[in-house]
């Protein structure tokens, strides 16, 4: 399955997305045709890399507001149906079906809160099947950082 060049590669992708084959070849002392056969193999036949992603700073661009959704439902059998109407809403940047308090914890992102109120009373609580919402509005994100495979699961 995966051996520790695999979790060498990931890791050395993570500090560095942008890194060529070449150089993560170069610092983990193998060919660069080894990095392109073990990617792919990460990617195509485990699965284990599923994409790539840019950073972007919201802010920047003009959307200053991140905030979390805690969303309760009338029932939890209605999940599914939920999320698939929480997909179109693009402000909506993940969702997780959780246990405690709420079925559904969602990331959303707004330009200011005007257009968060906007996006919670027009769009997320006209969604059938949510009983409720609470919403939480990040004041600073402190850690923001992917699981570092050698540091973290080996031990």
């Amino acid at each position: 399955m995966i051996d520790k060049l695999d979790k060498d590669i990931i890791d050395t992708l993570l500090e560095n997305a942008d890194m060529p084959y070449t150089e993560v070849a170069k610092k983990l002392f193998v060919s660069s045709g080894t990095i392109h056969v073990r990617m792919k193999k990460l990617r195509d036949q485990l699965g284990v890399i599923r994409g790539s992603h840019l950073d972007i700073d919201h802010a920047k661009l003009g959307y200053d507001i991140t905030a979390f959704i805690g969303i309760f439902l009338e029932k939890s059998s209605l999940y599914e149906t939920v999320t698939e109407q929480l997909k179109n809403i693009p402000e909506i940047v993940s969702a997780h079906y959780t246990t405690g308090n709420y079925s559904i914890f969602a990331q959303i992102i707004c330009k200011d809160t005007d257009h968060l109120r906007n996006v919670l009373s027009d769009k997320v609580q006209n969604i059938k099947g949510i009983q409720r919402t609470e919403t939480f509005i990040s004041l600073d994100e402190s850690i923001d950082r992917p699981l570092r495979i050698r540091q973290n699961i080996e031990q």
